[in-house]
């Protein structure tokens, strides 16, 4: 089981560099009369960076102590982004500004930035793996995240890239359904035996994620070769892998901690 220390490291690494990048993506979408916006997203890259460089600095032997207040001034820069893309999308619903950042990618960007801070939070009063009713939360969470990015490679993709884009489709429906089974799962839970129903969900998942990791793969490979047309730039086809691959480590976790808890 990871320490309060080593686990706030690593939801502290990874979640800095997809902030970061959202910030460099919301950047590019903007046009050049939005000068205050793109700054604005420059200062988070700039944030971002600053804790990506003072977390370099700590180990798994670090005071906990330490890593308690650093919890704390990342959650702030966290719930700053996250405000920051609340402004932004409600800007385009309201057609104050023209952007290339669709509203969905907008609050996609947004969601996560919620869920890092809710994490950092939740590390800080002592929680480290989610009890059995949170898992179920914790992959409602991430299967519409693994839905939408299914969906954003299919509108970014050329459509004369018509295979790929029918893929994309296919596990847009896919991500989809496999969402609305885990609400109605969270909906349904009993009060007791949960644990075969979560071990059967979550291995339903993971085949599902796999495939879907090795599509980005394929496609982060292929973007980087200039083998496929498409409006995805090779920081983007990547950043989208990374997230399947941490939702299946998340997977690979809760398994390991429901087969502790057997018997």
């Amino acid at each position: 089981m990871p320490t309060f220390v080593t686990q706030s490291l690593e939801e502290i690494q990874f979640w800095s560099r997809i902030m970061k990048e959202h910030a460099f993506f919301l950047s590019l979408g903007f046009t050049a009369n939005d000068t205050e916006l793109i700054t604005e997203a420059k200062q988070f890259i700039a944030v971002f960076e600053r804790i990506e460089e003072q977390i370099s600095h700590y180990n798994e032997k670090t005071d906990p102590e330490i890593i308690r207040k650093l919890n704390i001034q990342v959650y702030q820069a966290a719930a700053s982004i996250w405000a920051y893309k609340r402004k932004v999308l409600g800007l385009i619903l309201c057609c104050k500004i023209t952007s290339n950042n669709i509203p969905l990618l907008v609050d996609h960007t947004s969601r996560e930035a919620y869920y890092f801070a809710k994490r950092l939070k939740e590390l800080n009063e002592g929680i480290l793996i989610p009890l059995p009713e949170a898992i179920i939360k914790e992959n409602v969470f991430f299967l519409k995240i693994m839905a939408d990015h299914s969906k954003f490679i299919g509108h970014l993709l050329d459509p004369s890239e018509r295979k790929l884009v029918d893929q994309a489709r296919e596990f847009s429906n896919d991500f989809d359904q496999l969402l609305f089974q885990a609400q109605d799962l969270d909906s349904m839970r009993p009060q007791s035996e949960t644990k075969p129903l979560l071990e059967q969900f979550l291995d339903q998942n993971r085949v599902s994620v796999v495939s879907l990791r090795d599509f980005k793969k394929t496609a982060r490979d292929l973007i980087e070769a200039c083998k496929i047309k498409s409006n995805i730039p090779a920081l983007l086809a990547d950043h989208v892998y990374r997230e399947a691959d941490h939702f299946l480590h998340i997977i690979d976790a809760f398994d390991a901690h429901l087969t502790s808890q057997k018997g």
